[in-house]
C-alpha cells in the first residue's frame, strides 16, 4: 500500500464498488448472489491473529475479538472460523483442558473473561456465523512436558504423548485418546450454539525428514487387522471424523461440521483419482488423512481444501485444483468452500502472482464456473485487517457487491 494512508486507500475502493461490482454480476454467471460462504480464519496458535499478544487485559481482548468481526462485517464476510482450542487448550472454561497460554501468557490461569462464549453472542448479533475450530491431537508448539501445567492431561497422561519434530502429539491411535480429545471438544458443542465445528488440516503430523513418529507399541496393539501400519493410521483419523460427525448431531443437531484439509489429497502419479499436481506433500500418505472419502461418503457438512496456490502454479495450480475438488464433490451432499491464501498476497516472498492485486479475485471469478463451489474462506484475519496491497478490498469490489447468507 505504500504511504496511501488505510483511510485514503478504503475511501479509494469505494469509489471504484459501483463499477467494479458489475463485473461480479455478469450475465454468464446469474447464480447465487446472497448465498455463499464468505469465510475468514481468526487463528490464535502462537497470537497469530489474535490476541495480538499474551497478557492483555480482559477489556483490550475483547476489544481486538470484537474489531475483527466488525473488519469481517466491513468485508461483507459472513462466517467467522474462530481457533478456540489451539494446542490441547481452552479458549473457554473448560473442564477438561486448561486456559490457553495465549490469552494470559501462563498456561491454565483464568483471563477473566470467555473468549468463545463472547465471540458466538457478538457475532450472531452482527449476523455473522461463529465456527468453532479445534486442532484435534496438538498438544504444543515445544516439545518439553514440563512447560504444561501440572494439571495438564498430557502430563498425568504421558502414555498418551508422542513427542515429534520439535512438538508435543496426543497419539491419534489410541482409542482413549480420540474419547479424550472428542470430550474436550465437544464440551464447547454443549456450553455454546456454535454454528459449526471446524477442524483444520492437522491429523497425523506433517512429516519431518529424518524423524519417526513413534507409535509402535498403539500399532502393536491395536494394528492387526490392517494390511500395513499406514492404512491402520487412515483408520484411526476415519473413526475420530466419524464419532465427531455423531456426536455432534447428537449434542446439538443444527451444528455443522467442516474440515479444511490441505489442498492435494493425492497426486495422479500416486493415483490415478488424484489431481494433475506435484505436490510434495499428500493428504491421504502423509497425514494419514482421507479427504476424498469424508467428502464422497458425506461424512462431513462442509470441506475447505487449502488451495494456497496461484493461478498457473506449476506444483499445484489453482486452475486444476479447483475442478478436481468440484469433481469430487459431485453428487456428494458435502458443500465444497476453497480456501484462500490472502496472507499470502504482497508477501515479497512470494511468487510475481502474489504481488498482483488481482490474483485472488481471478480464484473468486474462475469458481463461479463450478456449481458446487459454494464459496471461499480466507487466511486469515489478520490479512483482512491489514489488506497488504488492497487483494481484500479487490474481492470485494469485484464479488461482494450484496450481502449473502452462508449456505446451510
Amino acid at each position: 500500500m505504500g504511504r496511501l494512508s488505510r483511510r485514503a486507500f478504503a475511501l479509494a475502493a469505494l469509489s471504484t464498488l459501483t463499477t467494479a461490482s458489475s463485473a461480479a454480476a455478469r450475465p454468464e454467471h446469474p447464480r447465487r448472489a446472497t448465498t455463499e460462504m464468505r469465510g475468514v480464519w481468526l487463528a490464535t496458535v502462537t497470537n497469530r491473529d489474535w490476541p495480538s499478544q499474551p497478557g492483555l487485559t480482559a477489556a483490550e481482548q475483547r476489544a481486538e475479538l470484537i474489531a475483527h468481526l466488525d473488519t469481517a462485517v466491513r468485508n461483507r464476510l459472513n462466517t467467522v472460523i474462530f481457533q478456540v482450542r489451539p494446542t490441547a487448550d481452552a479458549l473457554w472454561p473448560s473442564p477438561y483442558e486448561p486456559w490457553s497460554s495465549y490469552l494470559t501468557g501462563t498456561q491454565g490461569r483464568s483471563p477473566g473473561w470467555d473468549p468463545l462464549g463472547t465471540a458466538v453472542r457478538e457475532a450472531h448479533a452482527r449476523g455473522l456465523e461463529l465456527h468453532a475450530w479445534f486442532n484435534p491431537y496438538r498438544i504444543a508448539t515445544h516439545a518439553d512436558p514440563t512447560r504444561l501445567v501440572a494439571s495438564h492431561p498430557a502430563r498425568t497422561h504421558p502414555d498418551w504423548v508422542v513427542a515429534y519434530g520439535g512438538k508435543l502429539y496426543y497419539n491419534p491411535g489410541l482409542p482413549e485418546v480420540r474419547a479424550f480429545v472428542q470430550n474436550a471438544m465437544l464440551d464447547a458443542v454443549k456450553k455454546y450454539p456454535v454454528d459449526a465445528v471446524h477442524f483444520d488440516d492437522y491429523f497425523y503430523p506433517y512429516p519431518v525428514a529424518g524423524q519417526t513418529f513413534d507409535d509402535d507399541t498403539a500399532y502393536d496393539r491395536y494394528g492387526g487387522a490392517f494390511p500395513n501400519r499406514a492404512a491402520w493410521r487412515r483408520d484411526n483419523t476415519d473413526k475420530l471424523v466419524l464419532e465427531m460427525a455423531r456426536r455432534i448431531r447428537e449434542i446439538r443437531p443444527t451444528t455443522r461440521f467442516g474440515i479444511s484439509p490441505f489442498g492435494v489429497w493425492r497426486n495422479a502419479a500416486t493415483d490415478s483419482r488424484g489431481s494433475d499436481t506435484r505436490a510434495g506433500v499428500q493428504t491421504y500418505d502423509d497425514l494419514h488423512a482421507d479427504t476424498r472419502k469424508w467428502v464422497r461418503e458425506g461424512w462431513i457438512d462442509y470441506i475447505v481444501p487449502q488451495l494456497y496456490w496461484n493461478i498457473g502454479f506449476a506444483a499445484a495450480d489453482y486452475a486444476k485444483l479447483l475442478p478436481w475438488w468440484a469433481e469430487v464433490a459431485k453428487g456428494s451432499n458435502t458443500k465444497l468452500y476453497l480456501g484462500e491464501a490472502l496472507y499470502k498476497a504482497g508477501d515479497p516472498a512470494q511468487p510475481a502472482a502474489w504481488q498482483d492485486q488481482g490474483e485472488l479475485s481471478r480464484h473468486l471469478t474462475l469458481a463461479r464456473d463450478y456449481a458446487k463451489a459454494r464459496g471461499h474462506v480466507f487466511f486469515a484475519a489478520r490479512e483482512v485487517a491489514a489488506d497488504r496491497i488492497g487483494a481484500m478490498a479487490r474481492v470485494v469490489a469485484d464479488h461482494y457487491g450484496q450481502p449473502a447468507k452462508p449456505p446451510r
